[in-house]
């Protein structure tokens, strides 16, 4: 699906997002936003969830701690930085978090699109 001209997989499935490298930063439309973001991501080797393989390399992705906040918002990260993928929900919440949608325009495209 395209949100903003910026092309997004989605799955039907699980409701999860892919965003190939650079799609965040177009999606947000402030390099200097999206910067801080990818720059808060942390590493998380002490995480219980499973790994998943990216789309593109098949090969296993580690997990990502975004922010310091709690409750804890865990993202799958291509080792070869080939992008992120994002469980149903967790773009719009750590886009609310990080406060890097103060208009809203990525949750409301994504509200009217997934019908929330």
């Amino acid at each position: 699906m395209e949100l903003s001209d910026v092309e997004i997989d989605h799955c039907l499935d699980c409701g999860g997002i892919w965003l190939d490298l650079g799609e965040l930063e177009m999606l947000l439309d402030d390099p200097a936003k999206a910067k801080r973001l990818l720059e808060s991501f942390t590493e998380d080797q002490a995480h219980s969830e499973g790994l998943r393989k990216c789309p593109i390399c098949l090969k296993s992705m580690v997990k990502v701690r975004v922010g310091d906040d709690s409750p804890v918002l865990l993202l799958d990260k291509c080792i070869k930085e080939h992008g992120l993928w994002f469980d149903s929900g967790e773009l719009e919440a750590i886009c609310s978090r990080a406060k890097l949608d103060e208009e809203s325009k990525i949750v409301k495209i994504l509200a009217d699109f997934f019908g929330k």
